[in-house]
């Protein structure tokens, strides 16, 4: 069987779509599995054994691309795909495979997608998770999820790990490794104060252990404010890409992490870790990991699911205190 999957442009979702990738290849043994993504979700995909290749969307998010779409779709229709798996809910996702006239095309309804999906799912009466979601397409109509639910596995190679090392001036020990990750792409409601990360950051130095701070660009000058107020940490944040924070955050000891990308990246590395949630939910995106601790105060405000917090204090936040977070990573297997 050959299956194509049109996956997710966000880091934590494409992680969380290898429990799809991990079923297909357990249910349909020697299925190729091939994804469509954008070319930045690479690093992740290699890293999944059950993916045999990826494929570029060549378009960013919110471009349309007809003409590009109908043209991608026409040059894989020699790859003879049995099935198409469409996880975003835009019309616009489903085009490819429609167009590679490929014969099974199972998806949610969305917009519009009427002719271009013919296994067409109702997201009302899909799981309440993303991950349930995702494993639901996956299976006939009606059929139960897999029990146990496949979890994340990300593999490392160690000369990667090296060649980051070395690039970076970084040493492989010298006391235990925390991980911070103190962004949040989706918005200022989904991260912990800098200064609370900062506090557990003087906590772990001064047992004399490592603290690494981790993100993107962005996140450049969240790493500066921690980096300011617990000297002796490193801060990698818009210092590394995709493929070297993977590598990098596998060496961790434990990881102290805003519900994101890296925080799934975490959890399918295996590492330790303490989940941290404001405005979002573990209970639509948990980090798929029995090594991970999630922290939330559960207010009657939240999770509201906004950028911003819409009565602006944020307390779901501010008051998670980092002595919690210290007890957490303590107690962390």
């Amino acid at each position: 069987m050959k299956i194509l999957v049109v996956g997710p442009a966000w880091v934590g979702d494409m992680v969380m779509a290898q429990a799809l990738f991990r079923h297909l290849a357990a249910r349909h043994p020697g299925a190729a599995i091939d994804v469509l993504a954008p070319a930045w979700t690479f690093p992740l995909l290699s890293r999944m054994p059950e993916v045999r290749r990826p494929i570029e969307m060549p378009l960013g998010h919110g471009q349309l691309g007809l003409g590009v779409r109908r043209a991608l779709g026409r040059a894989l229709r020699p790859e003879g795909y049995d099935w198409a798996i469409c996880l975003p809910l835009t019309w616009k996702s489903a085009l490819v495979p429609f167009h590679a006239r490929i014969p099974r095309r199972t998806g949610y309804w969305g917009e519009f997608r009427l002719g271009l999906l013919n296994d067409r799912r109702r997201l009302r009466a899909a799981p309440a998770t993303m991950v349930g979601r995702y494993l639901a397409l996956g299976q006939n109509p009606g059929a139960p999820l897999p029990d146990p639910i496949p979890r994340p596995r990300l593999v490392v190679d160690p000369a990667d790990q090296v060649r980051a090392l070395e690039r970076l001036g970084l040493a492989p020990d010298g006391g235990p490794l925390l991980a911070l990750c103190p962004g949040a792409e989706y918005g200022p409601a989904k991260r912990w104060p800098v200064a609370h990360f900062a506090a557990v950051a003087r906590h772990w130095l001064e047992r004399g252990g490592r603290v690494w701070i981790f993100g993107g660009d962005k996140d450049a000058p969240l790493g500066e404010a921690i980096l300011e107020a617990a000297p002796g940490a490193v801060n990698l944040a818009g210092r590394t890409r995709l493929p070297e924070a993977i590598d990098l955050l596998a060496l961790a000891d434990a990881v102290v992490s805003n519900d994101s990308g890296l925080m799934h990246v975490a959890a399918a590395l295996k590492r330790p870790l303490v989940a941290l949630y404001g405005s979002s939910t573990p209970d639509y995106t948990p980090p798929l990991s029995d090594r991970a601790r999630i922290l939330s105060l559960n207010l009657p405000c939240s999770p509201c699911f906004q950028r911003q917090c819409p009565q602006g204090h944020t307390r779901c936040l501010t008051e998670l205190a980092p002595e919690r977070v210290i007890a957490a990573l303590e107690a962390s297997p």
